[in-house]
């Protein structure tokens, strides 16, 4: 079995694992979109948005004293996102139901991220982002650090008001 084969096969698996668990998305640290098993168009938005999160993610437990990023766990009131480090060049976000067990998707998550991560190791360099120069760098400019920070306004946009 190929690569890429094996990548869709673990997303797979971990929806038949977990139950409740709606799709999953393996993005790039840049954001670009690797792959998913999402049944709707919005993948790439998934992609984007789960890098800035875990970027978001890491400099926060950095500053705080933490350590290394684990998780990070997005919960709203139709469900859940929970995005996992893959090595240093993936991120894996896995979207739930709001009844998900949270220590049954933790556990099955973050082996499927391992797993993932081998997978990536064995597949050619060129293949897979390189890793975001200066991501875990305290002094690195925010651009850097958070690369959805920096996008410009788009007033085409609807804008939601409060």
């Amino acid at each position: 079995m190929d690569t890429d084969t094996a990548i869709v096969t673990e997303l797979n698996g971990l929806r038949r694992r977990v139950p409740d668990v709606t799709g999953s998305v393996l993005t790039g640290v840049d954001g670009l979109l690797i792959t998913h098993d999402l049944a709707n168009a919005e993948a790439e938005s998934i992609a984007a948005l789960a890098a800035a999160s875990v970027g978001l993610g890491r400099r926060f437990a950095m500053t705080a004293g933490h350590g290394d990023l684990r998780e990070t766990v997005i919960h709203g009131n139709r469900g859940q996102v929970a995005l996992y480090p893959v090595g240093d060049r993936a991120l894996l976000a896995v979207l739930a139901g709001p009844g998900t067990d949270p220590g049954l998707l933790h556990a099955h998550g973050r082996r499927a991220a391992r797993s993932i991560g081998e997978l990536l190791r064995s597949k050619p360099a060129g293949n897979v982002a390189a890793p975001v120069p200066g991501l875990l760098d305290n002094h690195a400019p925010l651009a850097v650090r958070t690369p959805m920070a920096t996008l410009p306004y788009n007033p085409a946009l609807p804008r939601r008001r409060f």
